[in-house]
């Protein structure tokens, strides 16, 4: 009863899946591709993608990305309403790959290749191991209330398994990565929490990125429903400067905006989209 209501039904509506059998056959130039998949493929070639991310890691590969976007048949839909879905699905694709470059980028300005263009390099967030005790994210696992709702992964010692970024979204602490387990998993909690591993050596590690992409962050609405305009920000909100723009986005996924000066990681996502 709660959700019966317009704004809970384009929640649900964005936030559907497709059953992981079906994305298993997602690969590039099939005509059985969903329409959302279609769309990114006529949009942005496999060439562009090798260009963007020319000094990505080798598990970051199209047809994952593909699958990824398959996986949320949200990201690069049609509208029903007259929207410009082309239009949509190109400011989604600037906005997730600016956020994937500062996530995971080399930020080697050293390099040849540009710093926008050095997004994806990095699986698993720099200098953090399963081994030792190092970069545990895993804090809350012992706090009864977050552990109950989100129950923490074991490792043969007793100790807790490790939440620390993973995958192009660089996905964090067992409240990211049980939402998403269910998420992929039909509503199982317990497969990421107890393999976090995964969202870095399968194609989880791009589709954790499309799911963020695509759920509300309470109380923040979703970066899609700012994107492509479900979300109408109100009078408090366009007085605070938000608005359906790619700022605003940045606001939803690191809260790196304000006080008068923009921090350097929040600079970088703003010069990563425009470029």
């Amino acid at each position: 009863q709660l959700t019966n209501n317009d704004f809970f039904r384009k929640v649900k509506a964005s936030t559907r899946t497709l059953p992981n059998s079906e994305v298993d056959k997602v690969v590039p130039g099939n005509p059985a591709n969903p329409i959302n998949v279609k769309r990114v493929e006529r949009l942005m070639p496999q060439g562009r993608w090798d260009f963007y991310f020319a000094a990505r890691d080798s598990s970051y590969t199209w047809q994952r990305f593909l699958q990824a976007v398959a996986k949320f048949p949200a990201v690069c839909d049609d509208y029903a309403d007259g929207r410009n879905a082309d239009a949509i699905c190109r400011h989604t694709l600037a906005t997730m790959f600016a956020h994937y470059t500062q996530e995971t980028g080399d930020h080697n300005g050293n390099s040849p290749i540009p710093q926008w263009r050095q997004g994806l390099k990095y699986l698993r967030e720099l200098g953090c191991t399963e081994e030792g005790t190092n970069c545990g994210y895993n804090t809350e696992c012992a706090d009864p209330v977050f552990n109950k709702v989100w129950t923490c992964g074991k490792n043969l010692d007793g100790s807790f398994k490790k939440y620390f970024g993973r995958g192009a979204k660089q996905l964090s602490y067992n409240y990211n990565y049980g939402p998403f387990s269910q998420a992929m998993f039909d509503g199982d909690q317990s497969v990421l929490l107890k393999n976090p591993d995964l969202v870095a050596s399968t194609w989880l590690n791009l589709a954790s990125s499309t799911f963020f992409f695509v759920f509300p962050q309470p109380p923040k609405p979703s970066m899609l429903h700012v994107i492509d305009g479900t979300w109408v920000p109100n009078a408090a909100d366009i007085a605070n400067g938000a608005g359906n723009n790619f700022a605003t986005t940045i606001q939803i996924i690191n809260a790196e905006c304000g006080g008068g000066t923009e921090k350097q990681a929040a600079q970088n996502r703003i010069d990563y989209y425009k470029q």
